[in-house]
């Protein structure tokens, strides 16, 4: 089995390594690769690989890119530090996605999943959509909201943003309510659809339906407009968020 390690970070490829030959002795690491950029380069210059292992966050950029320049036939088990691109990973090739750090049942088991979709070409489409419809079942779908002595549930779709203002986290509806919760904006990051929501700043996670205006700042930065902006103050979308945002509405 001829595969592909696509890690910038050597002592992780150093332990896909070893985890993979103690797993299977047959395997053969064709290459390893740092970059989206040199991955790119490989897939169209050398034969496919059966399997390629591909770290999320690389040195150049996020691996998605590779996957929106080429065609990539190849099977990709995906390996990261963070679980907030697992819906995408699954909407290209994917096997598998394993949380760093990577453990070998884990490793074996993602592997194990390959080769039965691999040999077995009517599973693939089923076990794929399986694992999507797992993932999806994750995000918040509603919200428990105190509201003095009584409680309501909101809908996600019916949530504009949720921000923080001084020290508190809260909910802004598009009706216009605003509803303090008990939860971090870091929490709230993994359980809702990252499809659907995006953390503009430290203080902002918008809903791409809120949207209605982007406008372009200095330094590269984005003001956002919102059908309801909770406060007075821009939206500013953070120089380090830029890109990922910029990438993120353009889906």
């Amino acid at each position: 089995m001829k595969i592909l390690i696509v890690e910038d970070e050597k002592p992780a490829s150093d332990k896909l390594v070893y985890l993979l030959q103690k797993i299977d002795k047959t395997v053969n690491i064709v290459d390893i690769i740092e970059s989206v950029e040199g991955t790119i380069n490989y897939l169209q210059n050398n034969p496919s690989p059966d399997l390629i292992l591909m770290d999320i966050q690389l040195d150049d950029g996020v691996c998605f890119e590779i996957f929106e320049t080429i065609k990539v036939n190849t099977p990709v088990i995906f390996t990261t530090a963070y679980n907030d691109y697992a819906l995408k990973a699954f909407k290209v090739n994917s096997v598998d996605y394993l949380l760093k750090p990577i453990e070998e049942n884990f490793l074996q088991q993602a592997i194990d999943k390959f080769k039965t979709i691999h040999f077995n070409d009517n599973r693939n489409i089923a076990v794929v959509t399986k694992l999507l419809q797992e993932y999806r079942k994750n995000y918040k779908t509603r919200f428990l909201i105190k509201v003095g002595q009584h409680y309501k549930s909101t809908l996600i779709n019916d949530i504009s943003s949720f921000y923080i203002l001084e020290r508190a986290t809260f909910i802004n509806t598009f009706s216009g309510h605003n509803y303090a919760i008990d939860d971090s904006l870091d929490n709230l990051q993994k359980v809702l659809d990252p499809d659907k929501f995006f953390r503009i700043n430290r203080n902002y996670l918008i809903n791409i339906s809120a949207i209605t205006d982007i406008i372009s700042y200095s330094s590269s930065r984005l003001i956002i407009k919102l059908k309801n902006n909770p406060t007075s103050e821009d939206l500013i979308v953070s120089r380090e968020k830029v890109s990922d945002f910029k990438r993120w509405i353009d889906k």
